[in-house]
């Protein structure tokens, strides 16, 4: 992927994940700031970190529970590790850091 196509894809959808956090209502706080990093805080004062990784082309998430990497495969973003989409790990970690369901689409 060229880095042009990759920064498009990661603009994209840190918009999208911003937007979802946004709609949910849930107990936290966020900011997108300048190269693509979004941080958000929850009530208890933790915080994830979704980012883009423009030389490895991933978004890479630092959460409580450890961190990840998802590469786009052309129809969606997955974790390097076991797969999983991009929106549904993260409705999964946001979850659980506020204790209760947390959807982002």
């Amino acid at each position: 992927m060229e880095e042009n196509e990759f920064n498009g894809l990661a603009e994209k959808v840190l918009a999208e994940i911003e937007a979802g956090l946004e709609r949910s209502g849930a107990d936290l706080d966020f900011e997108l700031g300048a190269g693509g990093v979004l941080e958000v805080e929850f009530a208890d004062g933790a915080k994830m970190v979704i980012n883009r990784h423009a030389a490895s082309r991933e978004i890479w998430v630092a959460a409580r529970s450890g961190g990840f990497h998802f590469r786009h495969d052309g129809s969606a973003w997955r974790d390097t590790r076991d797969g999983a989409e991009l929106f549904a790990k993260l409705e999964a970690l946001v979850s659980a850091q506020v204790g209760e369901p947390v959807t982002l689409r």
